[in-house]
């Protein structure tokens, strides 16, 4: 199974810093997204931008600039399934609270599904931007892309998707802590001051 790290976006609501660069708890957000999943899988994780302007952003890593420009988060997925064959377990770098052991249940209850994703509490039921994803998803997020419909789960309609369920996310830790997302200043002190309570 290969890895990938979304790192596209603007973050305009974080003043268009680079969200992965962030500290947390003494290390780069980037860096422990990217030492998880290279554990999980044995693989080096490639990092995704939104653009080539971007790429300097990842240095040390191997970058790939999304196959589709503008195409927001399910651009980003589309060249982590398209970049090699096989399916890839992606996060999004801005996540500080993801653990080698939702990674691992992401990774080992992929089975026959085409998208394999963590049951949450947010609005979509699921968390799109940390899951398993097959190569069947290709095809049908090219479709998608060539409509304008930028939906991360508007694709599912046409793929077999699968979830872990709520009860082991939850054995894995607080699921609003799991993905919690860094998207402001605020956030990234809420996030120091989780860590802190965690530790």
């Amino acid at each position: 199974m290969r890895a990938a790290i979304l790192a596209g976006g603007a973050a305009r609501r974080f003043g268009g810093k680079p969200k992965g660069l962030c500290t947390v708890g003494g290390e780069r957000v980037l860096d422990r997204i990217a030492r998880l999943l290279e554990d999980t899988t044995g693989s080096h994780p490639i990092v995704i931008f939104g653009s080539p302007e971007q790429t300097h952003l990842g240095s040390g890593y191997t970058t790939v600039v999304d196959a589709v420009p503008g195409k927001g988060t399910l651009g980003g997925i589309h060249t982590a399934i398209t970049h090699q064959p096989g399916p890839v377990l992606i996060a999004a770098w801005d996540m500080p609270f993801l653990n080698r052991d939702l990674l691992a249940r992401l990774r080992d209850g992929f089975g026959d599904s085409d998208v394999f994703l963590p049951a949450s509490n947010g609005r979509r039921g699921m968390e799109p931007l940390c899951g398993v994803y097959g190569p069947v998803c290709s095809k049908a997020i090219d479709d998608q892309l060539h409509s304008d419909d930028l939906r991360a789960i508007g694709f599912h309609n046409k793929v077999r998707v699968a979830l872990l369920p709520l009860s082991e996310v939850e054995k894995c830790g607080n699921p609003e802590r799991l993905f919690f997302n860094i998207n402001s200043d605020d956030d990234l002190k809420q996030a120091e001051e989780m860590w802190l309570r965690l530790e």
